[in-house]
């Protein structure tokens, strides 16, 4: 099993933060990580589906991959 890079680690500690405001995230993620919206999304999906991400924080992948499997049977 592979380690999971800074940036995949400060992916998945950006989307473990609360966000109070509309807009906060994206710009967070602008900000820290100079990543699109949208590419930061793609790699937030990628790492779901990596053991090295369930291994680091188990809780916030599996809450996640929940919320990811209730949007997909809800389209």
């Amino acid at each position: 099993m592979t380690e999971l890079t800074e940036r995949e680690q400060a992916v998945l500690a950006l989307e473990a933060r609360p966000w109070r405001t509309a807009g906060a995230k994206e710009r967070a993620v602008r900000a820290e990580l100079d990543l699109s919206a949208t590419r930061y999304y793609q790699l937030l999906n990628a790492l779901l589906d990596r053991p090295e991400a369930l291994a680091a924080d188990p809780v916030l992948v599996n809450r996640l991959r929940r919320i990811r499997e209730r949007r997909r049977a809800a389209r």
